[in-house]
């Protein structure tokens, strides 16, 4: 019976491998977390998955596979086209390489478009259309959502927001482009603040400490800046910030609502709500079992579209 079917959800991040096992309704039934292989090149990653689904899901419950990677990938959800932050992923297709090994239907997501996925469906995007959400973590990745569908363009590569550039002569990025939201949105771009890793920053903020409020606020402005610029493009109703980061948000959220205010005329964000994903780092993994519910059962399950 396809209610009775178990699918398996699978974030690849640059520090870790978040997996899932759900039933059709996205009740969590099992989960595991192991390293990403260091480096994280494509094989690695691969023979990582595979012990992962091993451990998660030993008699084989599941016979389809979510995976959401960092990057771009082709419209058929076969290919991860580019993960600029993972070496050597380049034109991967690690569906073709896991099906045979796993014995299971396979499909890919970007990172991004997984996540919002994920909380359109049972996180902070519930209940909406058009929304925007940033994942801030190793990178700044993202997803757009246009009347309730997911926006990936022509060739599934669009909706890369952590690559638009808001500073011409800005830090260089990994994709080629300088100044880009990333270098400033990301773990790294808080390291330019900061020495203090974001726990550390979080105390001192707990405490008054005005050095780490101070951080928390450039942060947020920084934010604001880049998410200005996406507001003017998709004038949404609600723009979520997920990934680790966001774990951090009620110390930067005011800085990026007050530069955003400051920068987007009021028609174009009238009625605008920004708040951190609820999903925490859940968000990926759910989102991409919620692509295998939708992809790989031919949409069978209209009831539960996010």
């Amino acid at each position: 019976m396809l209610f009775d079917k178990k699918y398996i959800g699978v974030d690849i991040g640059g520090s870790s491998i978040k997996l899932g096992l759900f039933n059709i309704e996205g009740l969590l039934l099992a989960a595991t977390t192991q390293p990403t292989p260091q480096p994280p090149m494509p094989g690695a990653v691969t023979i990582a998955i595979c012990e992962a689904i091993e451990f998660l899901d030993p008699t084989n419950q599941a016979e389809f596979v979510g995976i959401s990677v960092p990057g771009p990938i082709d419209s058929f959800g076969r290919i991860a086209r580019i993960s600029i932050n993972l070496p050597g992923w380049i034109d991967v297709p690690l569906a073709d390489w896991l099906e045979p090994r796993l014995k299971r239907k396979v499909i890919l997501g970007n990172d991004g478009n997984c996540a919002l996925i994920g909380e359109a469906w049972q996180g902070a995007a519930v209940g909406y259309q058009d929304v925007i959400l940033l994942t801030l973590g190793t990178g700044v990745g993202g997803g757009v959502m246009i009347g309730g569908q997911i926006f990936t363009g022509r060739n599934g590569a669009a909706s890369e927001p952590g690559l638009i550039s808001i500073d011409l002569n800005g830090f260089e990025c990994n994709s080629g482009n300088s100044g880009s939201l990333e270098q400033f949105g990301s773990l790294k771009g808080l390291k330019r603040l900061s020495d203090c890793e974001p726990i550390e920053l979080n105390y001192r903020a707990s405490i008054g400490r005005v050095d780490a409020i101070k951080v928390w606020e450039k942060y947020g402005q920084q934010l604001g800046v880049g998410i200005s610029s996406l507001i003017y493009l998709f004038t949404p109703q609600l723009v979520v910030l997920g990934g680790g980061l966001s774990s951090s948000a009620s110390y930067f959220l005011p800085s990026i609502r007050k530069e955003v205010n400051r920068r987007v005329q009021n028609v174009s964000r009238e009625g605008l709500l920004i708040r951190a994903a609820s999903l925490g780092n859940g968000a990926g993994r759910l989102g991409a079992a919620k692509l295998a519910i939708k992809c790989l059962t031919n949409n069978l399950i209209d009831a539960y579209e996010a």
